[in-house]
């Protein structure tokens, strides 16, 4: 079956979650959450995304945003990457991918009460 495309409005809240290779840990010490914080914020303004909360786990990431686009948000997961990814490699003396596969992402409806 064809993949339906994606369809998401502007503005409207996302749970992202990227998780770790092999659910390998992406944070190891105090520092690299600092360093992902960092770069998320960067990421950020480059992106205009609203942040709305996150967690970082030891081998995942869950962060709720609103894009003013929805290409913004492959935009954010890229340059966050790009930047943390080399941090960690540099930092760790190792190579390749830090993070499993592509992120994941649902749409977060109000619900009426």
């Amino acid at each position: 079956m064809p993949r339906r495309p994606r369809i998401h409005l502007p503005g409207v809240p996302l749970h992202i979650v990227q998780r770790g290779h092999n659910r390998d840990a992406c944070f190891f010490v105090d520092d690299d959450y600092l360093a992902y914080r960092h770069w998320l914020g960067g990421a950020l303004k480059e992106s205009g995304c609203a942040l709305h909360a996150y967690v970082l786990m030891t081998n995942h990431v869950h962060l709720l945003l609103s894009p003013p686009q929805p290409q913004d948000v492959p935009r954010l997961i890229i340059s966050l990457g790009r930047r943390y990814v080399q941090c960690i490699n540099k930092t760790y003396r190792r190579t390749g991918t830090l993070w499993d596969s592509r992120y994941k992402s649902s749409l977060v409806q109000e619900d009426t009460y």
